[in-house]
């Protein structure tokens, strides 16, 4: 039985009026050298395609899934995973991500757990076999169960940690079994409600102290891709120690962790953080951190983590333009860590959410390209500090120069003369191509 009532969702063109295919995604269209598909390498999430209800702070779901019976058997779990590889087949995504609790059920006993678990990881291997698919991330939900209401990697009771660290434990044994290309830490609730009961230089530690464990016990089983840590500032907590990608940077540096650990960035984080998701890739890129990214927008009017699909194509050409001047991906991608509104409630919503998400990005990706291409905006940039690239500056830069030498350049010059920065001209640039 199919669920998805339409044929595989294929490339039409621009011209196009039919809302099942894309517009501007072409798989095999050559970009800068190589297929559209593996710029873009688009996973999809288990947990908002196969398990969101579509519920929000007011009211309950209203979310169509006519496949899930509702229980929390290991049957119903095995169910969705051949409709979730239906949905990926037609809408020809070759990635996904899952937490573990997504796909297999919570039983509140860490062996029934793991047992449920295992059986749903036979299935995933065994699909991924057929069809080719790959497991981008996985990870572990630490964060919905009320054990870690007060925290897991960071929580003030012991025993609740030695959980986490078991269930971390078993998800890295699993993401490693499906060959995933990496695995992320989502600190939901690795921070504080109020600083009147919290350590938080303990808690800090006690965090870091697990994340060396996690690395220990993946060089034990022999599992070799990045770790992915994913900044967001706030909400369920008050704060949250990932608050934003030079605060993920600066834990990492402060605990000897930078060699095991790059970025997992999300756009509505980075609206939640008061940064643009610009800023936070540029910040994860310069320091050779940004690993992957999860591909959403949030809603500036609305004042929690709304998930919504991209849409934005200015948004998509900004993050484009990072991920190629970065060289492109190499073990992560584009997760749509999004959901399709409340208001839209029918298994082919979902569809025609992922249509638009990818169109967006291909659209994001050509125009980047382009942009690249011309150079115009590269060379200014350059210009713009070419007074670094020779005399003084080079000494600056080189480390040579010190502040007397910087006087006597200053007495000798006299005044400096500003020069404009042109934005106005640049972004009327950036409109050439948009």
């Amino acid at each position: 039985m199919e669920y998805f009532d339409t044929p595989k969702i294929t490339y039409e063109g621009p011209t196009s009026k039919n809302p099942l295919a894309f517009k501007h995604y072409n798989a095999d269209e050559t970009v800068d050298g190589k297929p559209m598909k593996e710029h873009l390498r688009f996973a999809a999430p288990y947990w908002h395609v196969m398990r969101n209800v579509l519920s929000d702070p007011f009211g309950a779901g209203t979310a169509r899934m006519p496949w899930d019976d509702g229980s929390d058997s290991v049957e119903n779990a095995l169910k969705r995973v051949d409709v979730f590889f239906e949905f990926l087949g037609k809408m020809g995504i070759e990635y996904y991500c899952w937490h573990d609790r997504d796909i297999g059920p919570e039983l509140n006993n860490l062996a029934a757990s793991n047992e449920a678990l295992d059986a749903v990881v036979e299935k995933l291997a065994a699909k991924q076999a057929e069809t080719g698919v790959k497991l981008l991330w996985g990870t572990a939900c630490l964060f919905a169960h009320p054990r870690y209401a007060h925290g897991a990697a960071t929580s003030p009771d012991a025993n609740v940690y030695a959980y986490a660290a078991a269930q971390v434990k078993k998800a890295i044994e699993c993401t490693h079994k499906l060959g995933g290309l990496g695995y992320t830490f989502w600190g939901g609730r690795e921070g504080y409600g109020t600083l009147l009961n919290t350590n938080m230089k303990r808690e800090l530690d006690h965090l870091a102290r697990f994340l060396h464990m996690a690395v220990d016990h993946a060089k034990q089983i022999g599992f070799t891709g990045p770790f992915y840590i994913e900044p967001k500032p706030r909400e369920p907590s008050t704060h949250q120690y990932d608050s934003d990608a030079a605060a993920c940077l600066n834990f990492l540096r402060e605990y000897g962790l930078m060699d095991h650990f790059k970025l997992n960035i999300e756009t509505n984080h980075a609206t939640l953080a008061a940064h643009t998701m610009e800023h936070e890739l540029t910040v994860a890129a310069n320091a050779g951190m940004l690993g992957s990214i999860d591909a959403n927008r949030g809603d500036t009017l609305v004042g929690w983590d709304t998930d919504q699909f991209p849409t934005d194509i200015y948004n998509t050409t900004q993050v484009m333009l990072i991920v190629l001047g970065m060289g492109g991906f190499t073990t992560g991608g584009l997760n749509f860590d999004a959901k399709r509104r409340r208001e839209s409630p029918d298994p082919i919503d979902l569809v025609h959410a992922h249509i638009g998400g990818m169109d967006t990005f291909a659209r994001g990706l050509k125009i980047a390209s382009a942009i690249r291409k011309d150079g115009r905006l590269a060379e200014f940039i350059d210009k713009r500090y070419s007074s670094f690239d020779s005399g003084i500056g080079a000494k600056v830069e080189a480390g040579t120069a010190t502040f007397a030498e910087l006087e006597q350049h200053t007495l000798a010059n006299g005044e400096p003369e500003l020069a404009s920065g042109r934005q106005e001209m640049l972004e009327n640039l950036i409109n050439e191509f948009i």
